[in-house]
């Protein structure tokens, strides 16, 4: 079964030392508040900011996995949805595998629906189009963790839903599955949640426990009211 264990990971000045681990079929929530640490947090353990700790997934250290190993291990979707080249999106997603595969392409397009979109220039796309060919492509390699810095951001309501409903499949598939996350109403899609604040991990529960508590309420400030949040008094 997969597992992902990190172990003082930090970066200086934004993350404290950091132990986390996410087993295999968990799909984890993190949350906080804005400049809390969450992105930080990803960094640290995807090895895009390196600075200490040790990351490994079913015991391999990252640090030491070659290129092309560290992709089956582990995907990161940064939280930008930029691509810097005008190519396809077709050919983005490909950028996801090691070696050619255009039936796995074939597959990611026809699960996100981006046929009429696949030859377009991502250049052209909207900004929720470019979210959806860009979680493709961190699930092209069909890595064993993945690390999804707000792949909820930018889209509609039904492709929120979508995006989660195959984030619950890739996670009952045995996928570690982390993400970031500001929309607190979809935490109870979540197995587990994280809430991150100061650059330290404050709240490790359930979701449900995590947002009847008044710690809960006093790091993100609000309060629960009418079926929703309110300023905390």
């Amino acid at each position: 079964m997969t597992s992902l264990s990190a172990r003082q990971v930090a970066i200086a000045g934004r993350l404290h030392p950091t132990d986390l681990d996410v087993q295999a079929g968990e799909l984890v929530a993190l949350v906080g508040p804005n400049g809390g640490g969450k992105t930080s947090l990803l960094r640290a353990v995807a090895r895009i900011e390196t600075e200490s700790g040790v990351v490994a997934v079913d015991g391999e250290d990252l640090d030491l996995a070659p290129l092309a190993r560290r992709r089956q291990l582990l995907s990161f979707l940064p939280a930008s949805r930029d691509v810097a080249w005008p190519i396809s999106a077709r050919d983005v997603i490909a950028l996801g595998l090691d070696r050619p595969d255009p039936a796995r392409i074939d597959e990611l397009i026809s699960l996100l629906e981006l046929e009429p979109l696949a030859n377009r220039p991502v250049s052209r796309l909207s900004t929720g189009e470019r979210a959806r060919v860009l979680l493709a492509r961190a699930l092209a390699p069909n890595p064993k963790v993945l690390l999804l810095d707000e792949p909820l951001s930018n889209l509609d309501p039904y492709w929120v839903l979508r995006i989660i409903a195959i984030l619950e499949t890739a996670a009952q598939s045995g996928q570690a599955v982390l993400v970031a996350l500001h929309d607190l109403a979809q935490l109870h899609h979540f197995s587990r949640a994280l809430l991150i604040a100061d650059g330290q991990v404050r709240m490790d529960e359930a979701p449900t426990s995590l947002v009847a508590s008044e710690r809960f309420e006093e790091i993100f400030r609000i309060q629960a009211a009418n079926g929703g949040w309110q300023i905390r008094r």
